[in-house]
Order: C-alpha cells, then sequence, then structure tokens
C-alpha cells in the first residue's frame, strides 16, 4: 500500500516509520521542516504520573516502556535518559497524586526537604516546604533528536519526507473515501490511505472536510539555557518552574503560568515579553544550586495540540474511510506506542484494543 502522512512532529514520524517497518511504501509531507511545529517545543517528560483513568494510564506506561527499550538500543544517546522525575506542589495535591501511585503500583516515593540534595546535588535544599514525590523510573527525551533518528532509519527503509509542501489536506473521492493527499507547494499524491498527524492544525484540517473535531488546544513555550554549570539530571515539576536536562550541558524551561503573556499576531507568530521569560529563568535559579544565573539561548511558542477531553484521538475516521486521524496532548510519552499500535492498524486493517477508547467516533453525537 501506499501511504501518505501529513505532519512532521513525532506522532508523524512515528507512524510514519512503523508503516515503512511493515513494508508499507510511504511518504511524509509537512508543511516547514520536521520538528518544527509543537514537537520542537515540549517539555517532553516521560511518564505516567497523576490521576490519570486505568485506561490511559496503561497506554502511557507503555509508551515509557518503548522508550526503555529504545533507550537500550542506544545507550550512549545524550537525548534520551531515564534519571527520574520529582514534582511538587501544595501538599493535598501530593498526597492525592501519592495515593493513586501507590495504588496503581506506579514507583512513587513521598519525599521531604531533606531528600532532595540527596536524590540531586544540583537542587537547593529546602526548595520542597512540605511533601513532594520521586518518581524513579521517569524520564525525558529531546524530541527533534528524536525525530532526527527515527527520521534516518525510515529514509533508509525507503520512505520519503518531503518538507516545506505547505498546507497539506486529504484528498477524498466521490465515494467519500480518502485517496490521496494535496500540498499548497508540491502538488497533489495519490495513495491507498492517509494518516492526518498534524498536530494543533489537525482540527483546521478536518473542519474543512466538514468534520467536527472539539479542540482544547493551548499556547506554550519551552526556553532552552545557555550551557549551565550546574543542573540536575531528574525532570523538575514544582509550583514556579518545570525544567529538564536537555543536549549540550543546557537546559530546557516552562511553566504554565507564562501561557497567558504569549502574543500571537495576525500570521500566526508567537512571542513572549523578554521580562516573562527572565522571570521564567529566576524561578529556575531559585531551586537549582548553582552560582552562576541561567541565560536565555533561545525559545519557541505556539500551540499545543490537546483534544476538548484531554485524551487521544486515534483511529480511522467514520466520515472518511481510509482517513486516520492521530490527535493528542503527551505526544513525547505516547509517540512510540501510538506509531506501532496506530501504524499496524493502518497497515492490517485489525484494531487493536488498547486504541478502543480513544476513537475519533466517541464525540459524534447518537
Amino acid at each position: 500500500m501506499k501511504i501518505a502522512v501529513i505532519g512532521g512532529g513525532v506522532i508523524g514520524m512515528s507512524c510514519a516509520l512503523h508503516l515503512a517497518r511493515a513494508g508499507m511504501q510511504v511518504s511524509l509531507l509537512t508543511e516547514k521542516k520536521l520538528a518544527s511545529g509543537a514537537s520542537g517545543r515540549s517539555l517532553s517528560w516521560l511518564n505516567a504520573a497523576g490521576p490519570w483513568p486505568d485506561h490511559y494510564y496503561r497506554l502511557r506506561m507503555a509508551g515509557i516502556d518503548r522508550y526503555r527499550t529504545l533507550y537500550r538500543s542506544n545507550p550512549a544517546v545524550d537525548w534520551l535518559k531515564f534519571d527520574g522525575g520529582i514534582f511538587w506542589s501544595d501538599e493535598d495535591e501530593v498526597l492525592a497524586w501519592h495515593a493513586i501511585e501507590q495504588r496503581r503500583g506506579y514507583d512513587s516515593v513521598l519525599i521531604q526537604a531533606d531528600d532532595l540534595n540527596r536524590l540531586d546535588a544540583a537542587i537547593v535544599p529546602g526548595a520542597v516546604k512540605t511533601h513532594g514525590i520521586y518518581n524513579a523510573g521517569e524520564g525525558w527525551v529531546s524530541l527533534p533528536d528524536l525525530i532526527a533518528h527515527m527520521a534516518a532509519e525510515f529514509s533508509e527503509r525507503g520512505g520519503a519526507i518531503i518538507e516545506d509542501a505547505g498546507k497539506t489536506v486529504p484528498l477524498i473521492d466521490a465515494r467519500g473515501v480518502a485517496n490521496g493527499v494535496t500540498s499548497a507547494r508540491k502538488g497533489d499524491y495519490a495513495c491507498d490511505k492517509v494518516l492526518l498527524a498534524c498536530g494543533p492544525a489537525t482540527v483546521q484540517v478536518l473542519a474543512g472536510m466538514g468534520i467536527s473535531l472539539p479542540d482544547g488546544s493551548v499556547l506554550s513555550m519551552l526556553a532552552i539555557t545557555q550551557p549551565a554549570d550546574s543542573r540536575p539530571a531528574v525532570v523538575l515539576n514544582t509550583p514556579r518552574v518545570a525544567m529538564r536536562p536537555n543536549p549540550g550541558n543546557t537546559l530546557a524551561v516552562e511553566h504554565g503560568w507564562c501561557t497567558d503573556d504569549i502574543k500571537e499576531d495576525e500570521h500566526g507568530v508567537c512571542t513572549v515579553p523578554d521580562d516573562v521569560l527572565q522571570q521564567l529563568l529566576a524561578e529556575g535559579d531559585h531551586v537549582l544550586n548553582t552560582d552562576s544565573p541561567l541565560k536565555l539561548a533561545g525559545y519557541k511558542a505556539g500551540w499545543k495540540p490537546v483534544p476538548a477531553d484531554g485524551f487521544p484521538v486515534l483511529g480511522e475516521l467514520e466520515q472518511a474511510p481510509g482517513c486516520y486521524v492521530a490527535f493528542t496532548h503527551s505526544g513525547a510519552t505516547l509517540a512510540l506506542i501510538i506509531g506501532e499500535l496506530l501504524g499496524r492498524e493502518i497497515a492490517t486493517g485489525e484494531l487493536h484494543p488498547m486504541l478502543a477508547p480513544f476513537r475519533p467516533g466517541r464525540f459524534q453525537s447518537p
């Protein structure tokens, strides 16, 4: 079969690679460059922490498992690590999360201020005021590096990567069946099946096809520091700053409070005021045990894909047979398992039970 994948983020690249591994003839088209969208500005914390429903928790755990398999084959890379995560918030939330995680058997240990320096010497002793949670099995990934890693194998397997294609949408024939794609700069491509995995643009593309998908996408940003003299090995999620290591001895830094200050112009370009960026880095300084303040190397801002109910939308569209959709938050944790399971569905037509709760049809009226 010929398959067209629309979207050059981590979900599209993972699905394209798994389809190529299954022997499909795959072309991936992306509006700009690989990883130029939401995948290029993700904290990409690999976790299944918190109060998720059981079916979503299991999918996330399977996602982490696939990253462990990838890490086992590539232990020397600097873009994928499993050095744990530390979370702290108000005491009630911490204790509630810990209770849920313990009931599930998720590796969750309550910690206090005295534990921080023992776990990671780069964290300020006493930064936790009451309790925190240490999750030893969590990790992080740099998605642009992961995408480049997968793209190399994809190309070796004969996959075609078409960058700078401009806006690309599925083609639907007179029967309502997907039979190709058309792009603003690269023209038409006939194929047997189409996968739509273009992040926050997915909702707009579907709307152009007359298909409504409830959207909860939000603005987000990710700052990258200059090389730091001291940085934590763990992923940190705190009340005022979230951060993780990043290749090149840098840090990736973000937090939700910054999003209210993101400005989007008429061309869709998003910017963050300098004082907000400096305040975010100052929040990082407050929790790091370092002599030198963090300095900004750059940042990216834009829309983060989030389905309206917060859970992935995965599978074939009832209104357009042959057209599949992959629209999800937590693309980092889920990328490898979605690529494997959804790729298998597209290649074989056999539905996987783990994806059953996440079908697009759940949003349709009875």
